[in-house]
């Protein structure tokens, strides 16, 4: 494989197709924004979603969704979670039921709680899926430092032939067979990273930010096996890698939404005028409603999502949270 299409030309739909470029793979884009298109085409970069960034190799972009796909013998994902069904719905007239589709966005859809695998799989249901997901911060990768990801597919072929394709001296892919635990450890991480974002709005310290990151993990967990995906994949680059980097830098939208939160602001307030997406917004009613309907218990997103969706007091809902009964780890 060597022709894929990239579907989302925001900053981690750039950077991937700069990452598949730079390993002499023929990349079209497909983006919404003509002005966008015409940047990647003319400029050589992507300066409303991917400023600073010079790509060295061509990339083609298209506004056709038909004409991003005709050639491609993977089609890569990367539209915001709330988006994947519709685009999915958009692209089946064009996908040949052999060509493989690789998930990179994150998050859970909010109506159905549906993982983005389960949403590609109702709407795309002949074309095999895998997930790529891990610690990445687009500018920092499109910029070549050394970064590390999951790539999760049942079948074990392709997962290897996508590794290969992707894999380049400064990004490193490491390939699982968990496609479940991939995605959930990427969707609630946003969530997290809200909630340690306010503790350092609320200036309660490092002690606080490390147990609630250690704590958050456990509700990962606890999701991730209740959907059937195994425990030790959240030990790797989709799980605690990429809560690590989410829940610690002001890189993450997520963790500065809980920072501003944390300092006051309302929600309205700080996303008025925001291009960029902060999955996590989405996400914690999602998650929540998903964790009640399979019975797992997840505290602290469920604080998140109230705050978020409820409007309820960022101080109450730590109270609340500082007042559970104690218990064995």
């Amino acid at each position: 494989m060597h022709k894929f299409a990239v579907i989302g030309s925001g900053a981690w739909g750039t950077a991937l197709a700069v990452i598949l470029s730079a390993g002499g793979n023929e990349v079209t884009v497909w983006s919404r924004e003509k002005e966008v298109m015409e940047d990647i085409l003319h400029n050589h970069e992507n300066s409303v979603f991917l400023p600073g960034i010079k790509f060295t190799q061509h990339i083609n972009a298209t506004l056709s969704l038909e004409e991003a796909v005709k050639d491609a013998e993977v089609v890569v994902m990367v539209v915001p979670a709330q988006f994947m069904r519709s685009m999915c719905k958009q692209l089946a007239p064009y996908l040949k039921p052999s060509i493989p589709v690789l998930i990179c966005s994150k998050g859970i859809e909010q109506d159905t709680g549906a993982l983005m695998s389960e949403v590609v799989a109702t709407e795309l249901p002949s074309n095999e899926i895998a997930v790529l997901s891990g610690p990445t911060f687009a500018g920092e990768t499109a910029a070549g430092t050394p970064t590390s990801v999951t790539i999760a597919c049942k079948d074990r072929a392709l997962g290897e032939a996508l590794v290969n394709a992707f894999g380049t001296k400064t990004f490193r892919p490491y390939y699982s067979d968990d496609v479940i635990g991939a995605q959930v450890g990427g969707a609630v991480k946003n969530v997290l990273a809200i909630a340690a974002g306010i503790v350092e709005g609320k200036a309660l310290g490092d002690n606080t930010r490390a147990a609630l990151i250690t704590r958050g993990l456990a509700e990962i967990v606890r999701l991730a096996k209740a959907k059937g995906a195994t425990p030790s994949t959240l030990m790797g680059m989709s799980g605690i890698g990429d809560l690590l980097l989410t829940a610690n830098s002001h890189q993450s939208r997520n963790y500065t939404v809980g920072v501003e939160l944390g300092k006051g602001r309302t929600l309205h307030e700080i996303m008025e005028g925001k291009r960029s997406v902060a999955e996590g917004v989405f996400t914690a009613r999602a998650v929540t409603k998903l964790a009640h309907n399979i019975g797992v218990e997840m505290p602290i997103c469920e604080a998140v999502d109230k705050v978020l969706n409820e409007g309820a007091n960022v101080d109450e809902m730590i109270l609340s949270l500082l007042s559970r009964p104690f218990k064995a780890e």
